[in-house]
């Protein structure tokens, strides 16, 4: 399971869906775009879901803990892309469409907010 920070805020999804979710995240912040990313909380932490604002100017640090990249599956990626270029921004989805849930392998955790 790797970890995304950002802004004081980190999130746990598993490796192979944060692959996917690093590659749409910097190829919109290469194009210079801000865009909010929400996920599915897992019911251990009460369920809901989670947002946070993405901008370009902000550092943005994926830690992953596995040493291999996945392959890539490029519709998934492309599925992303075009949620976060929406005006409801990127939600995070599994390989299959379903809303991803943050957390262990099975994809159900919690978002923390980091002690700055």
């Amino acid at each position: 399971m790797g970890v995304m920070r950002y802004d004081g805020t980190q999130v746990e999804f598993g490796d192979r869906l944060l692959t996917h979710v690093q590659v749409v995240v910097i190829h919109e912040f290469r194009r210079g775009e801000a865009f909010p990313m929400s996920w599915l909380k897992s019911t251990a932490v009460g369920s809901g879901r989670s947002s946070v604002w993405l901008a370009p100017q902000l550092p943005v640090h994926f830690d992953f803990v596995g040493s291999r990249v996945p392959e890539l599956n490029r519709d998934w990626i492309d599925r992303m892309i075009e949620s976060a270029s929406s005006t409801r921004g990127l939600i995070v989805t599994n390989e299959d469409g379903s809303l991803a849930h943050s957390g262990p392998e099975d994809h159900r955790a919690s978002l923390r907010r980091v002690p700055a």
